[in-house]
C-alpha cells in the first residue's frame, strides 16, 4: 500500500529509524494525493498578537535571525562542489518553472544557478542496509525520554495559548501537535542543516542510480521552494533543512507548506523555523486535513489471532483501517469492551521487536492519519505514546 502523503522525515527521527531497521526504502517524503476538500486558512484574531511596536519589515528580519544557524560540514562540503550553473537541464527546469508560475525568468536562473551538488544527501536517499530487524522498542526509546517529555512540557507551557486556538479551530489535541514536533525535531533543536536548495536540486538533477528514481517528486518540490522564496521576498538558499528537503520545527516539504502552512500568528509571513504558533497551526491544520477527529482514540489493545493465516488476513491492509471490529472477532483477534463497540474500521498494526515477540494495536482512523504524517507504524505509535506522557505529566500543572 502507498502513503498518500508523508512529510519528510527529521533530522532526529532519521538516526532512530536508521538505528531501529526501520527505513525500508524511502526515507523522504511525498504528495501522492490532497485531501478532497483541504481547511481554509484561519484568522487568528482570538488569540493575543504580538506587539506591532516595530514596522513589519523589522519583525520579519527578527524572525529570520532566529532561523537555523549557518550550516556545519554539510554545508562546508557543498561549498566544495561546482554550481550548477548553466546546465542544459536546470536551464530547461527555469524556463518551465518562470512560465508555469509566472516568476522572472533571470530571477529562477540566478537562484538555481547558486545550488550546488551534495554527495552526502545523494547517499543518505538511499535505502539502508537489508537484513536489519526492526525494533519497536528501540525505536521508542529514542523519543520517550526524559528529556524530550520535559522539553515537551516547556514547550507546551510556553505556547499554551496558540495550543488551544489550535484545538479549537481544528479538534486536534495540544499533545499530539507538541509529539509531532518534539519527535521531527526535539522541539527546534534538530532542525536540519542543509541548505534545502542544495538538497532538493541534488535530487532533482543528480538522482543516485540504485533505487527508484524519485528526482520528479523533488523537482516538484524545488519548484515549490523557488515559489515559496519569490513569495517571501527572499533568496531560495535562505533555508536549512533536512537531506530530503524539510524544514522547520514540523518539517514540512516545500510543497507542504505551500498546501497546509499556515500563517497563525498573521504576521504576513510563513515561518516554521522561528514561528512556533505558525508550526503548531500547521501541524494540527495538516492532521486535521488528513481526517482527525476529534475525541476518537487512536488505537485499542488487542490480542493479535494465533492462526497464521487469520493474523496475516488482517495485516494484510497494513495501517489502513479496513476491518470491523466484528470481522476482527471472526478472525480470532480479542479487541476489550470499547474497542467492540467502535463504530469504525480498524487495522491490526504489528510492532516487531526484532528477535522478542511483536506487539500489537489496532488501529483507528486516527492512527491512519498519524501515519500521513510519516508513513510508519512506528512513528505513529512514538508520537501517541509521547503525547500520552505529556498528557499525564501536565495533569497535576493544570
Amino acid at each position: 500500500m502507498k502513503p498518500l502523503h508523508r512529510p519528510a522525515i527529521a533530522t532526529a527521527a532519521l538516526s532512530a529509524l536508521l538505528a531501529a531497521g526501520l527505513l525500508p526504502g524511502w526515507t523522504g517524503s511525498t504528495a501522492w494525493a490532497a485531501p478532497a476538500e483541504p481547511r481554509s486558512r484561519v484568522s487568528a484574531s482570538a488569540q493575543p498578537r504580538a506587539t506591532a511596536a516595530a514596522p513589519a519589515a523589522k519583525k520579519r528580519e527578527r524572525k529570520r535571525a532566529a532561523a537555523p544557524a549557518a550550516a556545519t560540514a554539510a554545508a562546508g562540503a557543498a561549498a566544495a562542489q561546482p554550481a550548477y550553473g548553466a546546465r542544459a537541464d536546470v536551464v530547461a527546469f527555469a524556463q518551465d518553472v518562470a512560465q508555469r508560475r509566472g516568476l522572472e525568468l533571470q530571477w529562477v536562473q540566478a537562484q538555481l544557478a547558486l545550488a550546488r551538488r551534495l554527495p552526502a544527501v545523494q547517499q543518505l536517499i538511499m535505502p539502508p542496509p537489508a537484513g536489519t530487524a526492526k525494533n519497536w522498542t528501540a525505536y521508542r526509546a529514542r523519543f520517550i525520554d526524559r528529556a524530550r517529555i520535559d522539553g515537551g512540557l516547556r514547550f507546551w507551557r510556553t505556547h499554551a495559548g496558540w495550543l488551544e486556538r489550535a484545538h479549537t479551530r481544528w479538534g486536534v489535541p495540544p499533545e499530539v501537535v507538541v509529539a509531532v514536533i518534539g519527535v521531527e525535531t526535539f522541539y527546534g533543536r534538530h532542525m536540519g542543516t542543509f541548505r534545502v536548495l542544495d538538497a532538493l536540486a541534488t535530487l532533482s538533477f543528480d538522482f543516485p542510480s540504485g533505487r527508484s528514481d524519485r528526482s520528479a517528486f523533488f523537482r516538484e518540490e524545488l519548484e515549490a521552494l523557488l515559489a515559496l522564496a519569490a513569495r517571501e521576498g527572499v533568496e531560495a538558499g535562505h533555508w536549512r533543512g533536512s537531506y530530503a528537503g524539510a524544514m522547520g520545527l514540523p518539517q514540512f516539504m516545500p510543497g507542504s507548506l505551500a498546501r497546509w502552512a499556515v500563517d497563525f500568528d498573521e504576521d504576513g509571513h510563513l515561518d516554521l523555523h522561528a514561528s512556533a504558533a505558525d508550526a503548531i497551526g500547521s501541524v494540527a491544520h495538516y492532521l486535521a486535513a488528513f481526517g482527525w477527529r476529534a475525541d476518537l482514540p487512536t488505537h485499542y489493545s488487542v490480542a493479535a489471532p494465533v492462526d497464521t493465516r487469520d493474523r496475516a488476513a488482517l495485516l494484510g491492509p497494513d495501517i489502513l483501517p479496513t476491518f470491523t471490529p466484528t470481522q476482527f472477532a471472526e478472525r480470532g483477534a480479542e479487541l476489550p469492551p470499547d474497542a467492540r463497540s467502535h463504530d469504525g474500521l480498524l487495522a491490526l498494526v504489528e510492532l516487531q521487536n526484532g528477535e522478542a515477540a511483536p506487539s500489537y494495536v489496532a488501529g483507528t482512523s486516527n492512527f491512519y492519519v498519524v501515519t500521513r504524517y510519516n508513513w510508519s507504524a512506528y512513528y505513529a505509535m512514538a508520537v501517541i505514546d509521547l503525547s500520552r506522557e505529556l498528557r499525564q505529566a501536565r495533569a497535576p500543572e493544570r
